[in-house]
């Protein structure tokens, strides 16, 4: 047994567990990927502020079914400025390998990661209702780092 958000225990395998097991492991991913940015990169910076939107994003999966969790989500904000990059962005003009860097590499893995992460989080919405910006962001997240790692390559 594990507890969610406020004490409440649940099983490990616990859908909840599931999804923020997997949305931690994209976490952890985006920090080896952030750590190969100079500090000054506009994407370093980016990934962090995403870094922390999931921590939040896990709060608010770990929080009770009828329970309020106060941390503010900023999903929305976030997936638009997303959007705009994906927007701007070039597309690929090849079938994509991953391989090509180390870098890319590790981009490609995290984008692989966050679809994993949106497929247990759309599992878990059957049960307990997730927010919408929550499937939003977690959407809009592989595809950023999809184009992360084409401009890395």
């Amino acid at each position: 047994m594990t507890s969610l958000r406020g004490g409440v225990r649940v099983d490990k395998d616990d859908i909840r567990i599931e999804a923020n097991g997997e949305i931690d492991q994209l976490n952890a991913l985006l920090g080896i990927v952030r750590s190969n940015f100079p500090e000054s990169n506009s994407h370093h910076e980016f990934l962090v502020v995403i870094q922390r939107e999931l921590m939040t994003v896990m709060s608010h999966v770990a929080t009770p079914d009828g329970e309020v969790n106060p941390k503010p989500l900023h999903t929305t904000e976030l997936t638009s400025k997303m959007e705009n990059l994906i927007a701007n962005a070039a597309p690929p003009v090849h079938f994509v390998v991953p391989g090509a860097t180390e870098l890319s590499s590790f981009l490609h893995l995290a984008r692989a990661q966050a679809r994993r992460a949106e497929r247990r989080l759309w599992t878990l919405n059957r049960v307990h209702p997730v927010k919408s910006g929550i499937l939003e962001f977690m959407n809009r997240l592989s595809d950023y780092l999809f184009l992360l790692a084409l401009e890395n390559e």
